[in-house]
């Protein structure tokens, strides 16, 4: 099993902070957003060597930082998203992954949970996430990637979910045991004969589709998924706004048990 951290974008709306450096690399209390990733997913049992980086723009530089890793380029970063990112590593999902959004912060204990989930496909998941939207005025919860489950198992996953009715957010941290990958290959293919070059869901094409979208698809095809909670060990780091508030939402987020 590989980790897979997912990190070709800019990150636009850090705005110069990205002028040199892609969005991973943004110092977040005092270093860079993918060292916390590699710390959490070292906890999980991956070793740098283990994991596979998506990169695309400045990659140099994150090769230069970090050779102990295995990179995929994603040339086409411009013009696709997380899903297309991802499927750039379709090389090494077969034996089954763990996925990580590559401008967050989690801690060991959430990474650990997803990894070692007995599920097939396992979310990620902050049951605490509202809290960190009061004073988010660049990235409201509509914009959250929520879930809704019954007891563990997901049974809705959109953006557009009421807050109410979610059980939390995703927080960009999957597992898919080698089956739970190959049923995630086999939906993107299927997904792509019907949709690529045109709208796909949420009014997004496929070719800008989130793996939000793709999950969300399996979920309505009756794909078994669950989650793996954290409780407020999680943080998206997306506009200068978030970033002035790092600090003090990490300082808030509930001890790990």
């Amino acid at each position: 099993m590989r980790a897979i951290v997912i990190g070709a974008g800019r990150g636009s709306r850090l705005q110069h902070k990205t002028d040199e450096i892609p969005k991973t690399l943004v110092p977040v209390m005092g270093r860079p957003m993918l060292e916390w990733i590699l710390e959490a997913l070292a906890e999980a049992g991956f070793a740098r060597q283990d994991v596979v980086f998506i990169a695309g723009y400045r990659a140099e530089v994150v090769r230069a930082r970090y050779p102990e890793l295995t990179y995929v380029i994603n040339s086409s970063w411009e013009q696709n998203n997380i899903l297309g990112s991802l499927m750039c590593a379709r090389e090494h999902l077969s034996g089954g992954f763990v996925a990580s959004y590559a401008d967050i912060i989690y801690d060991g204990p959430a990474a650990t949970r997803v990894a070692t989930s007995p599920h097939d496909l396992c979310l990620g998941c902050d049951t605490d996430w509202r809290r960190r939207y009061l004073d988010r005025s660049q990235h409201p919860e509509t914009d959250a990637e929520k879930l809704r489950a019954e007891g563990t198992r997901v049974v809705q996953l959109s953006r557009t979910l009421d807050s109410e009715q979610a059980s939390g957010e995703f927080i960009g941290v999957m597992k898919a045991s080698a089956a739970g990958a190959d049923r995630l290959t086999r939906a993107y293919d299927e997904a792509a004969a019907r949709f690529a070059g045109g709208p796909y869901r949420e009014g997004r094409s496929f070719e800008r589709a989130y793996l939000l979208d793709l999950l969300a698809d399996m979920l309505e095809q009756g794909v078994e998924m669950h989650r793996a909670d954290t409780h407020g060990a999680y943080m998206e780091i997306d506009t200068l706004e978030d970033h002035a508030c790092a600090e003090r939402w990490w300082q808030g987020r509930t001890a790990a048990p």
